[in-house]
C-alpha cells in the first residue's frame, strides 16, 4: 500500500475528514432518491456536570417506527480519553458518525503531537453534524450530546447540538431524543451545584427512569433481561463506565421506594 502524498497547496492536515475527501472517499453519505422507511432510532440521553466532572447516561431502547427494534443498543460512547458522545435520532448514521470521531480525534493527536481541545472537538462534531443534513432532511437526523472534563479549565463541560450543526454550550445538565423533555424536568427537581459523583448517578438515573414512564420510545430498566442503561463518568482521570452491577443496584433500590410509596430521593 503506498501512503498518498499532498502538495502545500492540498495539503489535508490534521483532519481525517478531509483526508478521506482528499482521497474521493468523503464521508458524507450520499443522499438518496426518495423519503426512507421506518429506521431505527435512539432515544433518550442525559448529560449533568458534578463536582468532579460529569456523568452521561442513555436509555438501551432503539426503535423502528412504533416497534421496539433493539432493546439493548449502545448510546454512550468515549470520544477520547476525556470526553464522550451520546447518541439520539438516526442509530445507524449516528453510530457511524462516532466511529469516524473517535478516528478523527486519534488522527489528530498522531499528526499534531497532542490532543485536540474539548472546545476544538466540540466544534469538530458540529462540522460532521452539519456534514449530514442533507440526510437529516430525508430523516436521517443525527442529535448528539458531548461532554467531557476540561483539562485546562479543570471542570466538565457539556455541548449540545441541532441538526444544522449548530453548537450550544450548557451551564450544568442536558437531556436530548424522545424523552429529553421529561428527563430535564426531573434534573431540574434534583440538580444542584457540587453534587457528588454517587449524587450525579443517582440524578441521572432518576431522570432516565422519568422519561421512561412518559415517553413509549425510552425503555426503563429491564429486570427480567438484566438491561440496564448505560452511565458513564469523565473526570480528571478519564472516561468510565459505570459498572453494570452498580446501576442495577441503583435502580433496585428506585424501584423498591416506588413500590413502597416512598418519594425518589
Amino acid at each position: 500500500m503506498t501512503l498518498p502524498m499532498f502538495g502545500s497547496a492540498e495539503d489535508p492536515g490534521p483532519s481525517f475528514t478531509e483526508l478521506l475527501t482528499r482521497l474521493g472517499q468523503s464521508s458524507a453519505a450520499p443522499a438518496t432518491p426518495g423519503p426512507l422507511g421506518d429506521v431505527r432510532h435512539g432515544t433518550t440521553v442525559v448529560a449533568l456536570r458534578y463536582v468532579d466532572g460529569v456523568v452521561m447516561a442513555g436509555d438501551r431502547r432503539a426503535t423502528e417506527g412504533y416497534s421496539i427494534a433493539h432493546r439493548s443498543i449502545e448510546k454512550v460512547f468515549p470520544a477520547d480519553r476525556h470526553s464522550g458522545v451520546s447518541i439520539a435520532g438516526a442509530a445507524g448514521p449516528a453510530i457511524e458518525m462516532v466511529k469516524l470521531f473517535q478516528t478523527q480525534l486519534e488522527h489528530y493527536e498522531k499528526v499534531e503531537g497532542l490532543a485536540l481541545s474539548l472546545e476544538g472537538e466540540a466544534n469538530q462534531l458540529s462540522q460532521m453534524i452539519r456534514s449530514n443534513l442533507p440526510m437529516a432532511m430525508q430523516g436521517l437526523a443525527v442529535v448528539p450530546l458531548f461532554a467531557g472534563y476540561d483539562v485546562r479549565r479543570q471542570a466538565g463541560r457539556i455541548f449540545t447540538y441541532d441538526v444544522t450543526g449548530g453548537r450550544y454550550e450548557e451551564a450544568d445538565f442536558h437531556a436530548t431524543g424522545s424523552g429529553g423533555r421529561d428527563a430535564r424536568t426531573a434534573i431540574k427537581l434534583f440538580f444542584r451545584d457540587g453534587l457528588s459523583r454517587s449524587e450525579a448517578i443517582e440524578v441521572a438515573i432518576q431522570a432516565l427512569y422519568e422519561a421512561a414512564e412518559e415517553d413509549a420510545a425510552t425503555g426503563g430498566p429491564d429486570v427480567v433481561r438484566g438491561i440496564y442503561p448505560t452511565v458513564a463518568t469523565i473526570t480528571a482521570e478519564g472516561f468510565e463506565r459505570v459498572p453494570d452491577e452498580e446501576v442495577a443496584e441503583r435502580f433496585r433500590e428506585l424501584i423498591e421506594r416506588r413500590t413502597a410509596g416512598g418519594q425518589p430521593r
